[in-house]
């Protein structure tokens, strides 16, 4: 049963990855300001760049979160590549906090008189307090896993 939970939860992350590649690629097309321009022009803008750029950090997390559901599918969730993996996925999660903080900064002081940025400012706010959250419990799960592969590596010693 606990191989097929962590399959599923594969699959769940898979289908968070395709559907965040989805939003990436089309959402740009529906932007209110694309509307007037070309399709090389739309993928050509620096801010549209710097969100696909950004986006690694996620992406990079989602792959060590499915390694990190392999190893534990395979009985090695107590092992150091999967501390590793954790600590991955907590700095990819302070990176990518980062640069939304720079983008909503970014936005904040050069956006349009005619524009409103208080619907993008309150994504930035959310995504970031997600982000925020996801670096907390992947910092305090590498702890717990540090501290029971050294318990585990002390008892090793003493038997």
């Amino acid at each position: 049963m606990k191989r097929i939970s962590t399959i599923f939860l594969q699959g769940v992350i898979v289908l968070i990855g395709i559907v965040a590649l989805a939003i990436l690629i089309r959402f740009p097309l529906t932007e209110g300001r694309a509307a007037q321009l070309d399709l090389f022009s739309i993928y050509a803008d620096p801010f549209i760049l710097y969100g696909y750029a950004a986006s690694i950090a996620f992406f990079v997390a989602l792959y060590k979160a499915f390694k990190l559901l392999g190893n534990i599918g395979r009985n090695k969730a107590f092992s150091s590549n999967s501390v590793g993996t954790l600590k991955s996925i907590k700095y990819c999660a302070i990176v990518l906090g980062i640069l939304i903080v720079a983008a909503g900064l970014y936005i904040k002081i050069f956006h349009s008189k005619d524009d409103d940025p208080a619907g993008f400012l309150a994504i930035c706010i959310v995504t970031t307090l997600v982000s925020i959250v996801v670096a907390t419990a992947a910092a305090i799960f590498e702890k717990i896993l540090q501290n029971a592969i050294d318990m585990k590596s002390e008892n090793d010693l003493t038997i």
